[in-house]
């Protein structure tokens, strides 16, 4: 009799811990590692031959490198927010790139990509640049709870650079305060000069270790000037080089603290984004300046966060996504030797544009995704995008969307997953920054550009952005020219008239996800 006791007391252990096994292969660890302004053809495994990134090659090699592979805007602040909200950032009010004292954008109660996996039964954090505004309509209190914030949509913790480097304040933000701020050197950021003598890259520019070429010379730190003011915080001000070190350590703390249940992490690095200044041990480590030397550091992160998978044994259930927030640019205000060390190195691959135009190489940048034993290694010419990450997630742990949430998110999840015959999405609006007028369509071959504010697109032209006049609307097809060099409009009446009536609708409807609708003004 105790015998079979004991036997059906083994089957019911072996049972629930089969069911356990079960339960967590269902719900993977999820990374998220995104780029800034990484161009498609930044990384070896995407044709760079300039430099080498095998921890990125690594990735690839080990699940699907995507050839269509998407953010939705060609600036960092409306891919963010579109990435987190699963909403085209055209929908929402002040997404354009954040000035210094932005308030939170994203406001308490919407529905991000991390409150989905919170009530998922995820622990959740965002580690690296933020530039999505913090406080309420005021703008941040810097010398006191920077709230509402990441914790306020979803986030458990978070550990920040506020705004971007290229902007005043040089400082951390550990969940709702600055990090290591003395009381009595209080912290101050404007978008005025405080005092006449305030130095700045103006009047101080013979200190600078890195000098400006345009718009970045207010105040200095680091021996590098900003765009806006601050002074005081002086206890909690970082050092530009150590950024990427910083960015690391904390997510390999909060991997390790949380490796014995599902977790979320954003990894927003702020590579290669200007002003790109990498730890010493990476300068002059590539034949491209420090713009090379910043892959190659990013490149290092996501090996030291493969590495902690590993040592945690965590790769087989781990999802890790790698993906830019926008494509490449070279000059972005300041002299690193971007331009004049690039040589044959092309940042957008095939494509033309980059960051801030909404011509291919502004949005379609390096996307991979790994998850061992799971994704199959392959590569996919099917269309996903950075927004389309919340729903997916959701349908991987089993969340149910709201209506009114995630309005421009696909549920692309087998693309992603590597499954055969997966499709991705049918259509995907383009921006460039904010909700000024500037769109793109891109449904299947076809690719039709939208601009209503301006004439002038940003298109890179010997590797430098150059302003050049176009009319409101241009069509072009991918497959026979993918640098969208043809207009073909004149070509094609009724295929244009077509996608245009398709795109002002997709913008007009306020929600192009099944079932989704746009939410009551109230």
């Amino acid at each position: 009799m105790s015998f079979r006791i004991f036997s059906l007391l083994t089957l019911f252990l072996v049972c629930l811990l089969h069911g356990h096994s079960q339960l967590r292969a269902e719900k993977p660890n999820v990374i998220v590692i995104m780029a800034d302004d990484l161009g498609y053809g930044d990384v070896s495994c995407y044709g760079a031959t300039a430099l080498k990134t095998p921890h990125i090659d690594q990735l690839a090699a080990d699940g699907q490198r995507f050839t269509s592979g998407y953010c939705s805007a060609s600036t960092c602040t409306p891919t963010r927010y579109s990435f987190l909200t699963g909403t085209y950032a055209f929908r929402g009010k002040r997404t354009g790139i954040a000035p210094p004292n932005a308030p939170a954008i994203i406001k308490p109660g919407t529905e991000t990509v991390a409150s989905l996996l919170k009530r998922a039964g995820y622990t959740t954090a965002v580690i690296g640049k933020w530039h999505l505004g913090l406080g309420g309509e005021a703008g941040p209190d810097w010398n006191g709870d920077l709230k509402p914030g990441p914790l306020e949509i979803g986030f458990d913790t978070c550990f920040l650079l506020p705004t971007t480097n290229d902007r005043v304040p040089q400082v951390y933000v550990k969940d709702h305060r600055v990090l290591n701020l003395d009381p009595a050197d209080p912290l101050w950021v404007g978008n005025k000069k405080p005092s006449p003598d305030h130095p700045t890259g103006l009047t101080h520019r013979d200190t600078l270790k890195m000098d400006w070429s345009h718009g970045h010379n207010s105040t200095i730190h680091n021996g590098i000037s900003r765009i806006g003011f601050y002074t005081g915080g002086h206890a909690a001000r970082f050092r530009d080089e150590d950024l990427a070190d910083k960015w690391v350590e904390k997510s390999v703390e909060f991997i390790e603290a949380n490796k014995d249940q599902p977790f979320f992490l954003f990894f927003a690095s702020h590579d290669i984004h200007v002003p790109r200044m990498p730890h010493e041990r990476f300068q002059g480590k590539t034949s491209l300046g420090y713009r090379g030397d910043s892959i190659i550091q990013l490149d290092w992160c996501v090996g030291e966060l493969m590495k902690t998978l590993d040592r945690l044994q965590l790769a087989e259930n781990t999802l890790v996504v790698f993906c830019s927030d926008n494509g490449p640019v070279m000059d972005d205000g300041y002299k690193d030797g971007a331009l004049e060390k690039v040589g044959d190195h092309r940042a957008a691959g095939p494509y033309s544009g980059g960051k801030y135009s909404v011509y291919e190489g502004g949005t379609r940048t390096p996307f991979i995704t790994r998850w061992k034993g799971h994704i199959p290694p392959g590569v996919s010419d099917e269309l996903v995008c950075t927004i389309d990450l919340p729903a997916s997630l959701a349908t991987l742990t089993g969340q149910k969307l709201p209506q009114d949430a995630c309005r421009d998110s696909f549920n692309v999840l087998d693309a992603l997953l590597g499954k055969a015959d997966a499709a991705g999405r049918a259509h995907l609006v383009q921006q460039n920054n904010g909700n000024n007028g500037t769109y793109a369509l891109r449904v299947g071959k076809w690719k039709l550009q939208r601009y209503d504010k301006q004439t002038a697109r940003n298109i890179i032209v010997e590797q430098q952005l150059s302003n050049t006049k176009v009319p409101q609307y241009q069509l072009f097809d991918l497959e026979q020219d993918p640098a969208e060099k043809q207009n073909v409009i004149q070509a094609h009446p009724e295929l244009a008239q077509r996608l245009k009536k398709q795109l002002a609708d997709l913008i007009e409807q306020g929600s192009s996800r099944p079932g989704a609708v746009a939410p009551v003004e109230k």
